[in-house]
């Protein structure tokens, strides 16, 4: 997939440099993002808060597009999370106003890409005006078959998980099924991203150390990388890095460990 961008990158740059060194073979299926830092960018540059998440959108486009010449099979951007609630209140129709304005402008552009997009979290919670436009580009796309956009809106791990349980304990209930029966597999179906693979790769952005609530269950395995660029300055070639990073590592899962100790002996 990587010459999908034959002609768009120019020779000789850094970038060029970056995308040469990627091994098509061994690209992570799904990559998730905590897209963290636009506060902080619109304060370096004495603007109001907003202004950072404005900025970040065209980061949001050129990380989707990129994935998907790629050939991701997922890509789960975390875009508003149940903490967020607590943010000002203009700072949160900001967002949800963004948000519209890029469903309205990509969804076109979503679909000739063959991208499905899906918003996952307590989306029944959100305005109804941004129901309607997370609909409308579900339906738009639902029939395509390439990369898939998870949009986590009014998301976090923990009620990720509380609705799993919540929705295993009434087939459980319904089925007379014995508790002690249960296992990994029964509640990965209830999860907002069932069907899809887990995320091989967590990226995070403006250098903070922590998962902040996400994917809590779907990323026990991940490769985490974090990178001090903030999210509205994020763009292909740091995206490229992140991935080569990620070639560099030795996936093990736990079970490597063990075997090469049993082989030891």
């Amino acid at each position: 997939m990587l010459e999908n961008f034959a002609g768009q990158i120019k020779p000789g740059s850094p970038e060029a440099s970056l995308l040469k060194q990627l091994d098509a073979a061994r690209l992570p299926r799904h990559v998730a993002v905590i897209m963290d830092g636009n506060g902080r960018w619109a304060k370096k540059r004495f603007l109001p808060r907003v202004a950072g998440h404005r900025a970040g959108v065209e980061s949001v486009r050129v990380t989707v597009d990129t994935c998907a010449r790629l050939g991701l099979k997922s890509l789960t951007l975390y875009a508003f999370s149940v903490e967020n609630w607590k943010r000002p209140p203009f700072e949160i129709e900001a967002l949800m106003t963004f948000l519209k304005e890029y469903l309205r402008k990509e969804v076109k552009n979503l679909h000739r890409e063959n991208i499905v997009f899906r918003a996952i979290g307590r989306t029944a919670e959100l305005d109804q005006s941004v129901q309607d436009e997370l609909r409308v580009s579900e339906a738009t796309t639902a029939g395509n078959t390439g990369m898939v956009l998870n949009v986590a809106l009014n998301y976090g791990g923990r009620t990720e998980l509380v609705d799993a349980f919540r929705q295993l304990a009434a087939e459980c209930q319904q089925t007379g099924r014995a508790p002690h029966t249960i296992n990994e597999t029964d509640l990965e179906k209830y999860l907002y991203t069932a069907g899809q693979a887990e995320p091989d790769l967590l990226i995070r952005t403006s250098g903070e150390l922590r998962v902040s609530n996400f994917l809590l269950w779907q990323i026990a395995y991940a490769e985490i990388y974090v990178t001090d660029t903030l999210w509205p300055d994020f763009r292909r070639p740091d995206l490229f890095a992140a991935l080569l990073d990620y070639q560099k590592r030795e996936r093990r899962y736990g079970g490597l460990i063990a075997e090469a100790a049993q082989n030891a002996k």
